[in-house]
C-alpha cells in the first residue's frame, strides 16, 4: 500500500496535498459552465484520482481528503451566502498570512461574480460544519466547542487538539 511521499514533514506533505487537490478542483471549475453540485463532486473524484495515480496518497487518504475539502467548500459558500462578508472573515484572518499562489487561489473562488460557485449550486446549510482533530482543513481559525479557545491555521493540513484542553470538536469562526 502505498503512502503519502514525505517531502520533509509527513503532517506538512498531507496539507500540502490537500492543496493541490483544491487548487485543481478551482482550475477547472472556473473552465466549465456547469456549476452543479454532481459536477464539483465529479471534479473532486477526478482531482483525488490523480492524486492516487501519481502515487502522492492512498485510495483512502484520498477519499478522506475529497470529503474534508467538499465540507470546506460547502462551509465557505455557506459562509458568504448568509453574511455576505469577506473570504478573510471566513479565515479568521488576513489572506496576507497565506502563501501568495494560495490566497490569490482564495480569493478568486470567493470573488463577489463567483458566489454562485462557492453555494455549489446546493441549499446553503443552516447548521455549522463541525471540524474535527485529526481532520484536513482549509486555512482558517477554529474555536473549541469545549472552551472556546481558538487557534489559526494558516495553511491546509491537519486540525490538533485544543492546545487548552485537548478537546477535539471545533467551528470555524470569522472575525467581526
Amino acid at each position: 500500500m502505498k503512502e503519502l511521499k514525505p517531502p520533509h514533514d509527513p503532517i506538512e506533505a498531507v496539507g500540502q496535498v490537500y492543496e493541490r487537490l483544491f487548487e485543481a478542483v478551482a482550475e477547472e471549475w472556473k473552465q466549465i459552465g456547469d456549476r452543479t453540485e454532481p459536477v464539483l463532486h465529479e471534479l473532486v473524484a477526478k482531482a483525488r484520482d490523480k492524486l492516487f495515480a501519481a502515487e502522492e496518497i492512498t485510495e483512502e487518504q484520498g477519499q478522506k481528503l475529497a470529503e474534508y475539502l467538499e465540507r470546506d467548500l460547502r462551509d465557505m459558500g455557506r459562509h458568504l451566502a448568509e453574511t455576505g462578508r469577506d473570504l478573510k472573515d471566513w479565515l479568521g484572518f488576513e489572506t496576507a498570512l497565506l502563501e501568495d499562489w494560495f490566497a490569490r487561489l482564495l480569493l478568486q473562488a470567493a470573488d463577489r461574480t463567483e458566489v454562485e460557485w462557492l453555494k455549489l449550486k446546493m441549499e446553503a446549510a443552516t447548521e455549522y460544519a463541525t471540524y474535527r482533530t485529526g481532520e484536513v482543513a482549509l486555512p482558517g481559525t477554529f474555536e473549541c466547542l469545549e472552551c472556546g479557545e481558538r487557534m489559526y491555521l494558516h495553511k491546509a493540513g491537519y486540525i490538533p487538539p485544543c492546545p487548552r484542553c485537548q478537546t477535539t470538536e471545533f467551528q470555524r469562526v470569522a472575525v467581526n
